[in-house]
């Protein structure tokens, strides 16, 4: 009882003193872990082969854990203010890691619903809660800079991939002589995926109890060095303000955020689900790809790092010019680079490298900045659960994304044969999505004075 008492908010206050740099590190390391979760192509042909189905039938896991994630964090996100942040990430742990060890349990006894409880079911509860946990403690750590906070928390997301990729390559190999991490078509026996599920379980759950047991709160009416809190009214949009949840989505800016957020990520996933093919489609002739098969795996690579390095620098960004501009930013250069794309992507490879590379920055940025814009808004007092229920546009762009791309594709072609005309109308149909968000932006307003806390409410 003691153990599980020190989870308790209580006993995470910092004491004075206590850096506010290091708690970063601490989200970091729950980020960097869940992050994993892009990393499930590296290994989809491997479940396909041992489960002897087809992609679909294992692909739906991404999308399981997806939906689960916004589903978990919108429902369990008032739970993670009332209990704090090191509570949250313990189950964020657990649920994550137990994910994997059913999912291995799955994979040896090859009963693939197993894989779809644990992978898809448990490990989806252990992404929303995860990744919703440390952004409300880094934004009262940081109410000066909370664009640079959460992006570097939510930066760890995007780069998770980046380490889980080739990590999981090698580890398949380390337990299966016969699979080759050079090779894409390679295969691993069931005995290697197990036993790389099992390790990456156990892995991932010590790692993130690094998380857990340095993360802190600030203590109450603690503020940064010199940074003076009427400083914030001076800013447009950006409320002193605190507003519950339950009054957050009764207001139409809530609303329209979702609008932006599902706009954004279901146009970035557009990119990001179809990558590696994407860029050998779009550079064939007479029906073979001037890009070899590693080359598009390296692209792959590069769309991570664009993605990662976006949560961070146009986070930040947001800080100076504010977040309604910046996803004025996000939504109307996307507009402009996929018309871009759609047009002349196949004229040269560094032009498509270097757009596909930035729509994927703006992807990430804004998953990273959405954060500090419901805290300029709606104040500190349920930023995260608030942060939860807007997740569900991710749960439904997750869904919308792949049907858009793959229902456009499907249609001209089979995989294999299709050229960049096959993208067009798939490229310009994010085109109008991201107006719509566009516009939608523009609507954002501050919310009305009817839905703010009585003063006595703690801005906490």
């Amino acid at each position: 009882m003691a153990l599980l008492s020190a989870l308790d908010r209580e006993h995470t206050v910092a004491p004075a003193g206590y850096s506010r740099w290091l708690i970063p590190p601490a989200a970091l390391s729950v980020h960097l872990c869940i992050g994993q979760v892009y990393a499930t192509s590296v290994y989809k042909n491997s479940l396909v082969q041992h489960f002897d189905t087809g992609q679909t039938a294992i692909g739906v896991i991404f999308s399981i854990a997806i939906v689960m994630l916004g589903l978990s964090a919108a429902l369990g996100g008032t739970w993670v203010e009332a209990n704090g942040p090191r509570k949250a990430m313990f189950v964020s742990a657990a649920f994550w890691a137990s994910g994997f060890l059913v999912g291995a349990l799955g994979i040896a006894t090859t009963q693939l619903w197993l894989l779809y409880l644990g992978y898809g079911v448990l490990g989806g509860i252990g992404l929303g809660i995860g990744y919703i946990s440390p952004v409300s403690t880094l934004i009262k750590w940081f109410p000066d800079r909370p664009g640079l906070a959460t992006g570097l928390a939510i930066m760890g997301f995007g780069g998770g991939a980046l380490i889980a990729g080739p990590l999981s390559r090698q580890l398949l190999s380390f337990y299966d002589s016969g699979y080759d991490p050079n090779v894409a078509t390679s295969v691993a026996s069931g005995e290697a995926l197990t036993a790389l599920f099992v390790t990456l379980g156990v892995g991932y759950f010590v790692i993130m109890m690094f998380g857990v047991v340095n993360i802190r709160v600030p203590a109450d009416g603690w503020r940064p060095v010199d940074w003076d809190p009427a400083s914030v009214q001076a800013k447009p949009l950006v409320t002193t303000a605190q507003v519950s949840a339950a009054n957050a989505i009764r207001t139409r800016s809530f609303w329209l955020l979702w609008i932006v957020l599902f706009c954004n990520v279901t146009a970035g996933i557009g990119i990001l689900e179809q990558a590696s093919p994407m860029i050998q489609d779009f550079f064939r002739e007479g029906g073979t790809s001037s890009v070899a098969v590693t080359a598009a795996a390296g692209f792959v690579g590069v769309l991570s790092l664009f993605n990662m390095a976006g949560r961070f620098v146009w986070s930040s960004t947001s800080d100076l010019i504010g977040r309604k501009p910046i996803y004025m930013l996000y939504l109307g250069g996307g507009i402009v680079l996929y018309t871009l794309l759609a047009v002349f992507g196949g004229s040269a490879i560094p032009l498509f490298v270097l757009l596909a590379g930035l729509i994927l920055s703006f992807y990430g940025g804004g998953f990273a900045t959405i954060p500090a814009y419901l805290r300029d808004l709606f104040g500190t007092y349920q930023v995260g659960a608030i942060h939860g229920r807007l997740l569900t546009a991710w749960s439904a762009a997750g869904v919308a994304g792949p049907l858009i791309i793959n229902g456009f594709l499907d249609a001209q072609g089979k995989p294999g044969t299709l050229t960049a005309d096959a993208y067009r109308p798939a490229l310009f149909t994010m085109v109008g999505l991201l107006a719509v968000g566009f516009v939608a932006n523009l609507l954002v307003r501050p919310v009305p004075a009817d839905v703010h806390e009585k003063e006595e409410v703690a801005a906490v």
